[in-house]
């Protein structure tokens, strides 16, 4: 698809990558976006970058809106020269699968589900053909996932499964939102992974918890005192699985401000990824793990 350009009233302009979500799209987003925060264009108020796509606002009165579509362009032309090479982390996240607050929370919610006689992780698993809901969590947690943007409410990440499209965990939203979803659910969407942030409305399918925040406003959690939202464009996010018992341990940690993810930092090469998606992967785990 070529890149698509549109102005949203007098005050943004939308910038489409792909029609679907692909790495490529987001690396040649990211270079454009960066390229344009590093360019301190006069009149830009805001650079929001999404997934495969992003949205500038600016100020008409200082910058006419065809000047700044052609800087964008122009910006555009750059990028796709640019490296698809990305200087990031990779993060370790507990998880608590089959948790009994989500599990209590979906079955509140089964009128509003596809198939109200199972869980989210059973009707998953079937979805993308596991004998068994063991099988299906260690797919989710076997491989890694890239944040590809923070948003929708505060600091909740969207993930993208680093596997090849055909082994990617897919799975539909759930029929009508629920009302109600326990803050830190693990959650997924159609090709996206997700962490909730708040307590709150939400209608992807629910895996389950993590102990570890991610978005703190007070600023009191250790990890968080430097800024409020824990993951950015770009990280690299590994799941463990964790049991009840690991779980209020890390629980007890936060609030003790004892608690400290597991962070290494990595560069992540696309041409590398694809041409060999298992050896990267493998690089990567040695890294986070100090192999």
């Amino acid at each position: 698809m070529q890149t698509r350009y549109s102005y949203g009233g007098d005050e943004h302009i939308f910038v489409e990558m792909d029609e679907e979500m692909s790495l490529e799209a987001f690396f040649k987003s990211m270079s454009i976006t960066n390229a344009v925060r590093a360019a301190h264009i006069d009149g830009i108020t805001e650079i929001c970058p999404a997934n495969g796509s992003f949205q500038i606002k600016f100020d008409p009165d200082r910058i006419a809106p065809d000047e700044l579509m052609g800087r964008l362009r122009a910006l555009e032309q750059a990028a796709d020269k640019a490296e698809k090479r990305l200087e990031t982390r990779i993060v370790e996240v507990p998880v608590f699968y089959r948790d009994p607050w989500t599990t209590e929370t979906l079955m509140r919610f089964r009128e509003r589900h596809q198939d109200p006689q199972s869980t989210d992780l059973e009707y998953a698993a079937r979805m993308n053909g596991y004998d068994t809901v063991e099988q299906f969590i260690h797919a989710h947690h076997a491989s890694p996932w890239f944040v590809s943007m923070v948003g929708f409410v505060a600091g909740l990440p969207f993930l993208y499964q680093l596997v090849e499209r055909s082994r990617q965990i897919q799975v539909p939203k759930y029929l009508r939102p629920r009302t109600d979803t326990p803050k830190h659910t693990i959650g997924h969407g159609g090709c996206f992974g997700c962490v909730y942030s708040v307590r709150g409305a939400g209608g992807y399918q629910m895996f389950g918890i993590t102990p570890m925040p991610i978005y703190d406003p007070t600023q009191k959690v250790s990890y968080l005192r430097e800024f409020m939202v824990f993951f950015r464009p770009g990280d690299i996010v590994k799941w463990k699985p964790i049991d009840r018992e690991e779980y209020d341990a890390i629980t007890a940690d936060v609030a003790a401000n004892r608690y400290e993810p597991r962070i290494r930092k990595v560069t992540f090469d696309l041409d590398s990824f694809n041409a060999d998606i298992d050896g990267t992967n493998q690089r990567l785990m040695e890294t986070l793990h100090g192999v």
